[in-house]
């Protein structure tokens, strides 16, 4: 294939995985468990045996071992999604704000996800690489529900049901949905020098970040929001809910390294920074810091063993840093802190929107991945992977969490890759995350408990030539 029309087939895909990419709950927090095909066949834990050009989404110096390539990949994911509300001893009085109960299924239960990634030896040394590629985003949409509560709290308006999981038709919302969507897509521009001995290598990339975010079904919050309380509870929030899609973009980075003492060992370590994003402007009554939603950080590291030719352990550890990010973690309890809240507070940043403002309550994640990869001939290579992590979100942050339910905990991973008799490789890689339930108290209404479940799984495929 010529320069030019890889140039050109490059260019088509990143268009369409630009505009594909994301839309639902990934699976550590809302981060995939792995980028590429290869990768997802080993649970993620190849970061220090770079088999394929995505690797730049976890140590940009393992493109120095991969050659020239460019892959072409499509991932189906699927998540299910459920939550359930119990019955309430309050039903709306006393200032509660009561959910249900419900009990629903989230909608939209099929993703298509692409990647590409090109790379380009300048010389035996040297190794650029480019990709655009999904690695966040989530979506929930849930459909009928409904909420009892006082909306004007000691006001001459009584407790009243409104349809939707926090009631949004009392104020003209489509009563019969609320939820999310986030996409968040990755250009990664890389670089890599490894020594003569190919034992060495140290990489950087830069990173250009774009998202794009909806809410629907949220008005009800109105009352606790900046705007609102500043006014004197005069003026509802222009930009909390319903208000179409917004755009953020960012910029950051990555460095990695990879050591290969010998044939049969190989160490790396790669770290991303946050992307600090652009607000989403038609969300700042609902994120913390005027709708602030910055990408976090991550560390991987990782460890491969090749006891033969044919046969490669690896072993990974992942440390996602949500609690750097307020919109994501901080807890919901800093919303009684708002002066409207009803709870005598008196702090404006706590309101929804401030500095301090309501968010998911997420907690840091560790992900630790097992991989084992076999050549079978000359043409065949087979893959099993298992992850294990502990979800992030604490049982005392259940409320808010209906919109993002991220909960995934374990991963089990196969694939193979078939050398075709062009050169060029076919590669397939398949995951389930088996069911999790996470239960705790409804944050407005104490006498309710709410339960998430959640399973998923994953099929992808890819197609990759070069030299």
């Amino acid at each position: 294939m010529t320069v030019r029309s890889n140039k050109v087939l490059l260019s088509v895909a990143a268009v369409l995985a630009m505009a594909a990419a994301g839309s639902a709950n990934a699976t550590n927090g809302y981060l995939t468990h792995g980028v590429g095909t290869q990768s997802k066949g080993i649970a993620g834990s190849g970061v220090a045996d770079p088999q394929e050009v995505a690797i730049v989404a976890s140590n940009p110096a393992g493109i120095a071992f991969v050659g020239e390539r460019l892959e072409l990949g499509l991932s189906m994911f699927s998540p299910m999604r459920d939550y359930e509300t119990s019955s309430s001893l309050y039903d709306g009085q006393g200032g509660t704000f009561t959910i249900g109960p419900n009990s629903i299924s989230s909608e939209n239960e099929l993703f298509f996800i692409p990647y590409v990634a090109k790379s380009w030896k300048r010389d035996e040394q040297n190794t650029i690489a480019l990709s655009f590629y999904a690695r966040g985003g989530m979506n929930t949409e849930w459909r009928g529900g409904d909420a009892t509560f006082d909306p004007d709290g000691p006001g001459p308006a009584p407790v009243t049901t409104y349809d939707g999981t926090y009631g949004g038709s009392l104020f003209g919302e489509d009563h019969t949905t609320a939820g999310v969507d986030l996409m968040q897509g990755f250009l990664n521009t890389a670089y890599a020098w490894n020594n003569a001995e190919r034992t060495v290598s140290v990489g950087a990339a830069a990173i250009i970040g774009i998202q794009r975010f909806r809410a629907v079904g949220v008005s009800a919050f109105a009352p606790y929001t900046k705007t609102f309380a500043e006014s004197g509870g005069t003026v509802l929030p222009p930009n909390l809910s319903n208000n179409g899609y917004d755009w953020g973009y960012g910029i950051g980075g990555s460095l990695g390294f990879q050591w290969n003492p010998t044939e049969k060992f190989s160490v790396a370590l790669g770290y991303t920074s946050e992307i600090m994003m652009t607000e989403f402007d038609k969300y700042k009554d609902l994120f913390a810091e005027k709708g602030g939603f910055d990408v976090p950080a991550h560390l991987d590291f990782g460890i491969a063993f090749r006891p033969n030719a044919g046969l490669t352990f690896t072993a990974g550890l992942q440390q996602i840093y949500y609690e750097g990010i307020p919109s994501v973690s901080n807890p919901i309890q800093s919303i009684f802190a708002c002066p409207t809240a009803g709870q005598g507070g008196t702090d404006l940043e706590s309101c929804l929107g401030g500095k301090h403002g309501a968010g998911f309550g997420w907690e840091d994640m560790t992900v630790y991945s097992l991989g084992a990869a076999w050549k079978y001939g000359e043409d065949w290579t087979f893959r099993v992977g298992a992850s294990t992590t502990d979800q992030p979100i604490p049982e005392d942050q259940m409320t808010f969490n209906i919109l993002a339910p991220g909960v995934m905990e374990e991963h089990y991973t196969i694939g193979f890759t078939k050398k075709l008799d062009s050169g060029h490789d076919f590669s397939m890689s398949f995951m389930y995350a088996p069911s999790v339930k996470v239960s705790g108290p409804q944050n407005f209404d104490p006498s309710q408990t709410v339960t998430f479940e959640m399973d998923q799984w994953d099929l992808e495929f890819s197609y990759a030539w070069g030299k």
